[in-house]
C-alpha cells in the first residue's frame, strides 16, 4: 500500500507544509526505486543508499488531499496547483524561475532561456555573452569540479567557465580566489591578472636583487601561454617574456651569465 505524505521519505512532514530546502513544490515524488515518498530527489539522494532517477517518476502524492495519482502540474482530485513550473519529461516541480527544458543538456535549466546558447562541444548551457567567446573543452560538462569533486552537469549551482575552458562550480570558484588564482587542473590564471602583473612590474624594480644575484638567469615555463623564456631571476616572480605574466614555473636550474 503506498505510504502517506507523513511516512517513509517524508516523515514528520505536516500535512499542506509546501516543498523543502531545494524546492517549492506542492506535492510528493513516489521514488519508483523503493516505493516511499520525498519531496525531491536530493531529499531522497540524501536519506537513501541509492539514487532517484527523475526520469523514471510516475506519480506523485498531493499534499493537501494525499491522494497518488500520475505525475502532473495541478491535482486531479483538489486542485493543488503543485508547481508554477512543471516539466514532464524531468519531473521538476518549482515556483516559476525563467526555468526551460533543454534537449541537449537533457534536463532543465534556469533561464530565461533566451539568455543562455548551448555549447555542442562543452555539451552545456552558456551565458550568451560568452557565445564564441569560451575556449571549448570537449564535453567539459560532463567533468566532476576539481574542486569538491561533485558533478557539474546536473549540479543546481552554476557552473563558471576559465577562460582555460574548465569548468567549476561558482561557488568553488569564488573560494579558490580566496587562496590562489589558478586553474586547478591546469595551472592556467583563473582570470585576468593583467593589472596585478603590472603592479608587481613596480615591485621588481623597486626591489633589486643582492649582486651576487644580478647575473643570474633561469629558464622559465609560463602556464598562461605554454610559452618557455630565459629571464633574470627574482625572489617576487619571473615574467614571462612572450605574454608578461608572471604565472610562471622554473623549468631548469638557475644559471651565472658570464661577464
Amino acid at each position: 500500500m503506498a505510504a502517506s505524505a507523513r511516512e517513509d521519505g517524508a516523515r514528520g512532514q505536516k500535512q499542506g507544509l509546501r516543498g523543502c530546502e531545494h524546492y517549492d513544490r506542492g506535492c510528493l515524488l513516489k521514488a519508483p526505486c523503493c516505493d516511499k515518498l520525498y519531496t525531491c530527489r536530493l531529499c531522497h539522494d540524501n536519506n537513501e543508499d541509492h539514487q532517484l532517477d527523475r526520469f523514471k517518476v510516475k506519480e506523485v502524492q498531493c499534499i493537501n488531499c494525499e491522494k497518488i495519482q500520475h505525475a502532473q502540474q495541478t491535482c486531479e482530485e483538489c486542485s493543488t496547483l503543485f508547481g508554477e513550473y512543471y516539466c514532464s519529461i524531468c519531473h521538476l516541480f518549482d515556483k516559476d524561475k525563467k526555468q526551460y527544458h533543454c534537449e541537449n543538456c537533457g534536463i532543465c535549466r534556469i533561464g530565461p532561456k533566451e539568455d543562455f546558447f548551448h555549447c555542442l562541444k562543452c555539451n552545456l548551457c552558456l551565458a550568451m555573452n560568452l557565445q564564441g567567446k569560451h575556449k571549448c573543452i570537449e564535453n567539459v560538462s560532463r567533468q566532476n569540479c576539481p574542486i569538491c569533486l561533485e558533478d557539474i552537469h546536473t549540479s543546481r549551482v552554476v557552473a563558471h567557465v576559465l577562460p582555460c575552458g574548465h569548468l567549476l562550480h561558482r561557488t568553488c570558484y569564488e573560494e579558490m580566489l580566496k587562496e590562489g588564482y589558478r586553474c586547478p587542473l591546469c595551472m592556467h590564471s583563473a582570470l585576468d591578472m593583467t593589472r596585478y602583473w603590472r603592479q608587481l612590474d613596480d615591485e621588481v624594480a623597486q626591489t633589486p636583487m643582492p649582486s651576487e644575484y644580478q647575473n643570474m638567469t633561469v629558464d622559465i615555463l609560463c602556464n598562461d601561454c605554454n610559452g618557455r623564456s630565459t629571464v633574470q631571476f627574482h625572489i617576487l616572480g619571473m615574467k614571462c617574456n612572450i605574454c608578461e605574466s608572471y604565472n610562471t614555473a622554473q623549468a631548469n636550474r638557475i644559471s651565472l651569465d658570464q661577464q
